[in-house]
């Protein structure tokens, strides 16, 4: 009757284990909601988490030992191992007889029945340990046995184990991979997939291209330069000279609030602001640290050659982790059509970056094949060498690119096909 009490008491300390420690967002949130008076002893208990731990196993060996000894004893009270049995002598067979059924139970009653239950029902088994938990604290703390263990592995913590203070990306990737979908939801884990390639992502890869970039010659009157601040709808906008090559700064629409009224010979030009200038190369995750330090919004991004090839904001950044911010002034134009579950219309122009979100995948494979490209239109340049005209067609692994309309220098629209028939075979 003992070995059985202990066996039960075994599989509900070792239930509390998992139960404590595998508790979700969703379980500390209903915690929270409610004042009661076992929600908040739980809380107290995970607030102090090696506490807890160093309880739930010195409580846990005491009882598996017990069970040990017992079982000794009672197995030396009713068994005689006087005679050999299959050529293997008593002693040998006693001790294969105590260890295999003892570690069985063990095993099977006191670890693995109790954590398959504790897994699935974490808060449940929480809320039944929480009194024979904090009562063994408490008394484990007394006698010094909590205290004891927490300093020793502490110590061994700070000596001899050298802790990485950085988490790879491999690693992130690693663990959102195992993340399950109750844990989760759709939107966060599409924020957490942006995290994890947030720090692989260089400025070109999310910059708005200068052929999309609204800006203003200094040479302009104040009129036509009110006029086109209207109609683009920006807070920031470049300024340049003769071309976009040559930015000579930034005009902040907020600067010209005090000078709506002035007229036309108005020298607009003393409200411009230094342009910062970044390379295509650099990561967002520094330019962001940047934007931050230096209090701006907006910069210039310069290629090799020392061209500008366009600009990058923090609203860009911040979508790479959130997904597309849209406010009042925003045009929502639609800049591909889905025709049905495997085929889509692309703009040409359409960073790849957007194009993975449309079909919802990694876009792994099109990372490694596409070059210096951004944009679609840039990929299939990349794969086929040249500049295809209207319905000729390419293929990359899974997928084919047909040409819908183009001319001499651009490929304007493009068809993309999902060939799942290949799929199916890749999983296979």
């Amino acid at each position: 009757m003992v070995i059985v009490g202990l066996l039960f008491c075994s599989a509900f300390i070792s239930g509390a284990e998992v139960a404590y420690f595998s508790l979700s967002p969703k379980d500390k949130e209903e915690l929270n909601s409610s004042k009661s008076k076992l929600n908040t002893l739980i809380q107290d208990l995970l607030a102090t988490p090696k506490k807890l731990l160093a309880t739930i196993l010195i409580a846990n060996n005491f009882v598996n030992i017990s069970i040990v000894i017992l079982s000794s004893y009672l197995s030396n009270s009713l068994f005689s191992f006087e005679n050999s049995w299959f050529g293997l002598p008593p002693e040998v067979l006693e001790f294969i007889g105590l260890v295999g059924l003892v570690t069985f139970l063990i095993l099977l009653v006191g670890e693995v029945i109790p954590k398959v239950y504790a897994n699935k029902y974490p808060l449940k088994l929480a809320g039944v340990m929480a009194y024979p938990i904090y009562a063994l604290g408490q008394v484990f703390w007394y006698i010094g046995l909590s205290r004891f263990l927490i300093f020793t592995t502490s110590f061994i913590d700070k000596k001899f184990i050298k802790k990485s203070e950085n988490i790879s990306v491999d690693q992130l990737s690693h663990a959102l991979d195992l993340t399950s979908d109750s844990e989760v939801s759709k939107d966060e884990q599409k924020i957490l997939e942006g995290i994890v390639k947030f720090g692989k992502t260089d400025v070109k890869q999310i910059m708005q291209p200068r052929t999309e970039v609204t800006s203003i010659n200094i040479a302009s009157d104040y009129k036509l330069v009110m006029q086109e601040i209207l109609n683009s709808g920006y807070s920031r906008i470049p300024i340049y000279k003769e071309d976009f090559d040559h930015i000579e700064g930034v005009l902040y629409i907020k600067d010209l609030l005090s000078h709506l009224n002035e007229e036309d010979n108005f020298n607009w030009q003393t409200l411009i602001r230094n342009a910062y200038f970044v390379p295509e190369s650099k990561k967002i995750d520094d330019l962001l640290t940047e934007f931050q330090a230096k209090k701006i919004h907006l910069a210039i991004v310069v290629d090799e050659y020392g061209g500008n090839s366009g600009i990058i904001t923090l609203e860009d950044i911040i979508e790479e982790i959130v997904g597309d911010i849209t406010d009042e002034f925003d045009n929502e134009e639609v800049v591909y059509s889905k025709l049905d579950d495997t085929n889509y219309v692309f703009e040409g122009k359409i960073p790849l970056k957007d194009l993975y979100r449309v079909l919802d995948i990694g876009g792994d494979n099109f990372e490694n094949n596409k070059g210096d490209s951004d944009t679609l239109a840039g990929f299939i340049l990349e794969l086929s060498g040249k500049i295809m005209q209207k319905n000729e067609k390419v293929n990359f692994e899974n997928y084919s690119f047909t040409i819908e309309a183009s001319d001499r220098r651009r490929i304007k629209r493009v068809k993309v096909t999902i060939n799942e028939s290949k799929i199916e075979e890749a999983e296979k």
